[in-house]
C-alpha cells in the first residue's frame, strides 16, 4: 500500500493509522466489493415542485408517473435519484452497484435476506445498518446509454494557448449534471456503521477525521471509497460522521468544470433558490464545491475536479474543524454546517445523550466545538 507519508501536502495528514494501532481503514475479508454507487431514493410530498427544480439543477427526467420521479445524469447508466410521492419529505436510503449477480447470492446469505426483484428489471438486496439506515445493493437495473454532455471549455494558463481569437461566453443555464458522486449521512453509531459498510459492502477509507484531544477514542468522521484494485475510484462514494441524528446530510453531482459549476450557480441564484455554501475547493477529495438546498431544505451539491484512488493508498488522518473543509472558499456557513441554534437541534442532542449509542457530553460539546471552529 501507499504509505501518504511522501505526499508533498503530508502536514494535511498525521502518520498513518494503523503504525499507532488505530483503525485500518478496511476490512481484512469484506462479504463482496461494491463498485459504485447506483442511486439515491427519497419521499416528498410535491413531484411538481421536484421536478422544477431537478431541471434548474440540471438532472434529466427518465420517468415521471402520478407517483415517482427518476432522474439520471449525461453519463451512461443507471437513473441517479429515485423520488416518490409520500406525505413526508425525507430520504429512504442509498443503492450500491454490485460487480456481479453472484455477489447479490453472497450477501443475501451473509445478512440472512433475500434476492429480489426490481422495479423495471434487475435484482437487488435490501439490508440495515446498526443504526437502522436502509441500504440496497443491486444489479442489472436499467442501464441508459449517455446524452450530449456539457463541454468543458478550453483554457490558456500560462504559456499554453489552447484559444486563439476566440472568446469565453458561458451562458446562465443549469449545469448539466453528469453522474452521482457520492451521498453523505450522519450516524449515532458511526463506528458500528462505518465498520458495517465496511465488512459487507468492501468499501475502504480514504480519510478520517477525528475530535480534537480525543482521537484516543477513534474517528468520527469517514471518506469511504468503492475497491476496485488498481482501477482508480472517487475519494469517496460514502462520506459519514457522527452526529446527534442518523440521516442524510447531502448528496453531490459532477458536472463539466468551474465555469459550468459557477454559470450553473448564477442560474439557481436568479431563479430564486438558496446557496448553502460555495463556491470553494475541499481538503478531503479536493472537488470545487458548491452547496444548494431545494424547495425541500435538502442539500445537494454541484462539484467538479475530484480525486480519484486506486487500493494502494492508506487512510489520512486530520483533526475535524469548520476550517478544515476548504482549501480556499468562503467560510463554511452555518447553514451547510447544520449548527444554527434551534429547538429542533437541541432536541436531537438531548435525544442523543438519553439513547445507547455513541454520543456523550464530552463528543456532543467537542462537535460542536470542531464545528465552530
Amino acid at each position: 500500500m501507499t504509505d501518504r507519508h511522501t505526499d508533498p501536502h503530508k502536514d494535511l495528514h498525521s502518520e498513518h493509522g494503523a503504525l499507532r494501532g488505530e483503525h485500518p481503514g478496511r476490512a481484512a475479508d469484506p462479504v463482496i466489493k461494491v463498485v459504485d454507487l447506483a442511486w439515491l431514493e427519497f419521499a416528498k410530498p410535491d413531484l411538481d415542485r421536484a421536478e422544477a427544480f431537478a431541471r434548474d439543477f440540471g438532472f434529466a427526467v427518465v420517468e415521471r408517473t402520478p407517483d415517482v420521479l427518476r432522474l439520471r445524469g449525461a453519463l451512461p447508466g443507471t437513473a441517479c435519484l429515485v423520488i416518490r410521492k409520500g406525505t413526508g419529505n425525507g430520504f429512504v436510503g442509498p443503492a450500491f452497484q454490485a460487480a456481479d449477480a453472484a455477489d447479490l447470492t453472497r450477501l443475501a446469505r451473509a445478512l440472512d435476506a433475500e434476492v429480489a426483484d426490481l422495479e423495471g428489471g434487475g435484482r437487488h438486496v435490501t439490508a440495515y445498518t446498526p443504526s437502522g439506515l436502509r441500504v440496497q445493493v443491486v444489479h442489472g437495473a436499467p442501464h441508459h446509454p449517455g446524452l450530449e454532455l456539457q463541454r468543458p471549455l478550453a483554457y490558456n494558463t500560462g504559456g499554453l494557448l489552447t484559444r486563439i481569437n476566440e472568446t469565453q461566453r458561458p451562458a446562465r443555464a443549469p449545469a448539466l449534471v453528469e453522474r452521482l458522486g457520492h451521498v453523505v449521512l450522519s450516524s449515532t453509531v458511526f463506528r458500528r456503521d462505518l465498520d458495517w459498510f465496511l465488512d459487507h459492502l468492501g468499501l475502504i477509507v480514504s480519510d478520517f477525521l477525528y475530535l480534537d484531544g480525543q482521537r484516543g477514542r477513534g474517528p468520527t468522521m469517514a471518506f469511504i471509497r468503492c475497491d476496485r484494485g488498481s482501477e482508480p475510484a472517487d475519494h469517496h462514494t460514502l462520506a459519514m460522521h457522527l452526529g446527534p441524528v442518523t440521516g442524510y446530510v447531502h448528496s453531490a453531482y459532477q458536472v463539466a468544470d468551474l465555469d459550468a459549476l459557477a454559470a450553473g450557480g448564477e442560474y439557481l441564484k436568479d431563479r430564486g433558490y438558496v446557496r448553502s455554501w460555495g463556491i470553494g475547493r475541499h481538503i478531503q477529495g479536493s472537488q470545487i464545491f458548491d452547496y444548494w438546498r431545494d424547495p425541500d431544505r435538502l442539500l445537494l451539491e454541484h462539484f467538479t475536479d475530484g480525486d480519484r484512488f486506486d487500493s494502494a493508498l492508506e487512510p489520512g488522518w486530520a483533526a475535524m474543524s469548520a476550517s478544515g473543509l476548504a482549501q480556499w472558499g468562503p467560510p463554511a456557513t452555518a447553514d451547510f454546517l447544520g449548527n444554527r441554534p434551534s429547538p429542533a437541534l437541541l432536541r436531537d442532542a438531548v435525544a442523543a445523550l438519553r439513547a445507547d449509542n455513541e454520543i456523550d457530553l464530552p463528543r456532543l460539546l467537542a462537535l460542536a466545538k470542531a464545528m465552530g471552529s
